[in-house]
């Protein structure tokens, strides 16, 4: 890179909050499953017509992009990546509930529970709000 060349900055897949960081770290702890990593994943369904979804896996697929922050890996297929890009995954807890909150810049509307999403091109999932959630 030349002395004039732009710096170049390049938006994080996905950000994870130290919150979410420590939640994730302690949840490998109690399983005895340190060296997995948390797979953050899209699926169909859902209240507003896309879902998120998590879990542990020890190993990413062919394809997949892991993120790493203070030590702690998250996995992200190609697909999904195409609706995390740039989202903000925190941990949340409250007397009202609480868990993993993902913040989507990618989301025209959420439902109430926070883990069903719309996108500009998606189409609904039929029902609005958290009527039908299972959440």
């Amino acid at each position: 890179m030349a002395v004039n060349d732009p710096v170049q900055t390049e938006t994080p897949v996905l950000t994870v909050t130290p919150a979410a960081v420590s939640t994730i770290r302690t949840l490998l702890e109690q399983r005895q499953i340190p060296n997995h990593a948390l797979r953050v994943f899209v699926s169909g369904g859902g209240c507003s017509g896309m879902q998120y979804g998590m879990a542990f896996e020890e190993n990413p697929q062919e394809f997949d992009r892991v993120v790493e922050t203070d030590g702690v890996r998250l996995i992200v297929d190609p697909t999904s990546l195409m609706y995390l890009e740039g989202a903000i995954i925190d941990f949340v807890d409250s007397l009202m509930g609480g868990g993993f909150r993902i913040d989507n810049p990618n989301a025209v509307s959420s439902c109430g529970c926070g883990h069903s999403f719309r996108t500009a091109d998606g189409e609904s999932g039929g029902a609005e709000g958290c009527g039908t959630c299972s959440h």
